[in-house]
């Protein structure tokens, strides 16, 4: 109750409630002349008053509170007076400056709340850039600078400039640390700037190749506590290491930088336990690194380990670890969606662009590209370890089939049937090859289509040129736009002479495929047949610009302008193509025949010689180069190649009667009679040999003359009686004829002719061989020696001695050209074909490749 305080009987509780603050009574608003004075104005301003203390022009009102007291109101009609000052007291500062309010404004100022008669802003105050402060950010900035052009630089491909950017970034990040030591302000060193001037500097020192001092940078930042994470950089120094071959070095700084990082980081940890396991390989350590790659199977899987984990496995030959590894590399997830997303299937015009613009952009390029790796990998390990699971390739491959069939990549096995069918073929199985393929001729059109090109090609080569033709049709109906199968088609048609439709084909298959070699190649043979040279000239010319260095391309290209009688420019394509293979004695001897037939004989001796140099069998260059040095009056240099003539075709009776001649010219006489008497051994019946004995061994007094003589003089007597003999048989033969001729005067039979043949025997023998260049030799290297001396050894009846300009005869293989299709894309893989040399006797001059060749 000490609390409770009772209301006194005269107080009145509701007294003060009707009281009110002036201020707020705007109804006298219009009878207050000062407030309309201040409307009147143009700024309006109320006039200057000034306060009366303690009241105002309304007066001091008291007001009432709730207890009943009297107390005068802070406000403009009761409030303390800020704005009024006394005379010579000057206003004090209130919150009212912002809005115009000034100290002067009592002293006739006038109200400015723009600030429009104060004049124009003073100017900004210019850095200091003497300051030590400023010097620094800028020397910062110049160094981010170097940072960003040095590697500006590097993605350009000037690795040299990138570097001399990065020592550059270096010394001034130096003088930057310096410069804060000297200021005093070394706390506030700006620890990223140098590690990244540092990291970009060995980079740099790493893709020049300098692993020193790219080692030593790199450990200038690892010894560094101060920066953060620095033990990653040691799979940097790990790379170096792998670079240099110092693969333990390379392991222990992998394992190293496996330490320091967290198992946080999951993906960095893979990848260095992938690199660990490839220096194991390299090593030769496979157990290690298949330890390694099946951890990275577990937990991460990917295409590339799967693959090596595979290769690993089949080096130590472990048949249930590829087949392991192989079923994990299949199983791995691609993560690529399916492609039936880029097929439109609505009407919807919108949807429609929106496919257009997505399936061939970037995304699905890298998509499509990893498949293709995929799949590379996966045929590759399946054609690799097919032999090798099993006791044979055959049950290996279906292994291998059947758990591609139950995988996501269901499509190659197909091709993997395919490959079944080269491996029979590179194994010369060619029944069992043709049986694989043809069971595919009831498949899709793509797989039916490649089966059908590699069997038109066996039986290409088997000379079967029937089905060769059949197949062919089957290929080109199952895909009109295969173009191994349109070349192969044009091969069948060109053995049948059928020169303007093997060119229509050849001609499709490059409309098909701008980069079909095969077809331009064949049609430029082609177009020799029809003896349309300039259009073969141009097929060749635009051939040389895809293949690059191609010997055979060049040998045709300098073939045409002999052919043409421009043979300036077949000696510059030669020539090139002796820097090819300048050991190819048979492109040195047409050089040597070119500069004969232009008249340059030093040029001539010269490519002539380098032949026999590397191919002393030649018979045709040995018998120029004879000749040259009997027409020089050098007889002690021609014998030497008479002798080598006589080795090889010692049948032939001339060769060593021009040894003797030799001989003979050169004053050896009794060298030359020895010759001669051995020549006479051998050929009793000849009579040159014995008019040169007579001749001898008069001069010379012996006593074997007469007996020389007498032998002569039998032998003239029996040349004589053979040539009446010969003559008489032939003037019979021709009174035959004519008596046939007129009892047949009043009769008009029409005469069949055979065609003309030519001079060459063409014999077509192709080899199935894997990874071959595109077309058999046009010329031969040397290679086949033994068809090369056989050929030349019966054509020796061309040569006439001691003439030497005689036309130069050499062997030049003809033979089609037909190729078949690998089952991951045509023209992937092709057997070489080569040819047998066949040469006719009356054939004397040297002819590069008339014929198609075989793909």
């Amino acid at each position: 109750m000490e609390n409770v305080h009772l209301a006194v009987e005269d107080e009145d509780l509701y007294s003060g409630y009707n009281d009110f603050n002036s201020t707020f009574f705007t109804e006298e608003l219009e009878n207050d002349i000062g407030f309309q004075q201040a409307l009147r104005t143009s700024q309006g301003r109320r006039p200057l008053m000034t306060a009366k203390l303690p009241g105002t022009a309304i007066g001091g009102r008291p007001l009432a509170s709730s207890f009943g007291s009297r107390v005068p109101l802070a406000s403009s009609a009761g409030r303390p007076v800020t704005g009024a000052v006394q005379e010579g007291a000057a206003r004090p500062m209130t919150s009212i400056r912002a809005a115009g309010y000034t100290s002067t404004m009592m002293r006739g100022s006038t109200f400015d709340t723009l600030g429009q008669h104060r004049g124009p802003a003073p100017p900004l105050e210019g850095k200091n850039e003497d300051g030590p402060e400023e010097k620094i950010k800028i020397m910062e900035k110049k160094v981010n600078d170097l940072i960003e052009e040095s590697c500006m630089a590097y993605s350009s491909g000037a690795s040299q400039l990138a570097l001399e950017k990065a020592k550059e970034a270096r010394r001034k990040e130096q003088a930057l640390v310096r410069q804060r030591e000297q200021s005093g302000t070394a706390d506030h060193i700006n620890l990223d700037l140098t590690y990244s001037v540092l990291l970009n500097l060995a980079n740099q020192y790493e893709h020049n190749e300098m692993y020193p001092e790219a080692l030593n940078t790199y450990q200038v930042i690892v010894k560094n506590k101060m920066f953060n994470n620095p033990g990653r950089l040691k799979v940097n120094m790990g790379n170096i290491y792998f670079q240099q071959k110092n693969y333990p070095k390379a392991i222990k700084f992998y394992r190293m930088a496996l330490d320091q990082i967290s198992n946080a980081h999951k993906e960095m940890r893979i990848k260095i336990m992938q690199n660990i396991g490839v220096v194991f390989l390299r090593m030769g350590q496979y157990s290690d690194a298949i330890t390694s790659f099946e951890h990275i199977m577990r937990e991460s899987p990917n295409i590339t380990t799967g693959y090596n984990l595979v290769l690993c496995n089949y080096a130590t030959g472990d048949r249930e670890g590829m087949k392991k590894a192989f079923q994990m590399l299949i199983s791995v997830p691609l993560g690529i969606d399916d492609e039936d997303k880029y097929i439109p299937a609505t009407d919807d015009s919108s949807t429609n662009m929106v496919i257009d613009a997505i399936k061939n952009d970037k995304l699905y390029q890298m998509e499509r590209d990893k498949k293709a790796q995929a799949e590379k990998y996966i045929m590759t390990t399946a054609k690799l370890i097919a032999p090798a699971i099993e006791t044979s390739f055959a049950s290996g491959f279906d292994w291998c089939v059947d758990m591609v069939k139950a995988s996501q990549y269901v499509e190659l096995a197909n091709d993997l049937e395919i490959n079944k069918a080269i491996t029979y073929l590179r194994q010369k199985d060619f029944n069992q090859a043709v049986e694989t393929l043809k069971t595919f001729e009831k498949k899709d059109s793509r797989v039916k289509s490649v089966a059908a090109t590699n069997l038109s090609f066996i039986y290409f080569l088997e000379k079967d040129y029937d089905q060769a033709d059949r197949y062919a049709d089957l290929a080109m109906n199952a895909n009109r736009y295969n173009p191994a199968a349109l070349v192969n088609k044009g091969n069948t048609v060109f053995v049948k002479q059928d020169y303007e439709k093997a060119a229509e084909f050849f001609k499709e298959a490059l409309k098909n495929d701008s980069s079909c070699t095969e077809g331009l190649y064949n049609l430029g043979l082609t177009y020799k047949r029809l003896n349309r040279l300039e259009d073969a000239l141009d097929c060749f010319l635009k051939l040389n610009a895809i293949l690059r260095n191609s010997d055979q391309v060049m040998c045709q290209i300098a073939d045409l302008y002999e052919q043409l009688g421009d043979l300036q420019q077949a000696i510059e394509w030669l020539m090139q193509v002796i820097s090819v293979t300048p050991t190819d004695p048979h492109i040195l001897a047409k050089l040597g025949k070119l500069h004969n037939d232009e008249g340059e004989k030093s040029q001539a001796l010269h490519y002539y010689s380098e032949s026999f140099r590397y191919f002393p069998s030649n018979i045709n260059v040995i018998t120029w180069l004879g000749a040259y040095y009997l027409d020089t009056q050098f007889c002690e240099n021609a014998i030497q190649y008479f002798e080598r003539a006589t080795l090889i075709q010692p049948t032939q009776v001339k060769w060593q009667l021009m040894v003797a001649s030799c001989y003979r010219r050169s004053g050896n006489y009794q060298k030359a009679l020895e010759t001669y008497q051995n020549i006479h051994r051998k050929f009793p019946d000849n009579v040159e040999c014995l008019r040169f004995l007579v001749r001898l061994s008069t001069d010379m007094g012996l006593k074997e003359v007469q007996d020389y003589a007498t032998k002569l003089k039998k032998a003239e007597k029996t040349k004589e009686i053979q040539e009446q003999r010969v003559r008489s048989g032939r003037e019979s033969s021709s009174r035959g004829r004519r008596g046939s001729r007129e009892g047949s005067a009043g009769i008009s039979t029409p005469v069949l002719t055979s065609p003309m043949k030519s001079s060459i025997t063409e014999d077509v023998k192709a080899v199935s061989q894997p990874e071959s260049k595109l077309f058999s030799p046009l010329l031969d290297s040397g290679r086949d020696s033994s068809n090369s001396s056989r050929g030349e050894r019966r054509s020796g009846k061309n040569i006439s001695l001691p003439a030497s300009n005689e036309p130069y005869e050499s062997s030049s293989p003809k033979e089609l050209d037909a190729y078949y299709v690998d089952p991951l894309g045509p023209l992937m893989e092709r057997p070489k074909t080569g040819a047998k040399r066949v040469v006719e006797e009356d054939f004397a001059d040297e002819d590069i490749g008339d014929d198609l060749l075989p793909e």
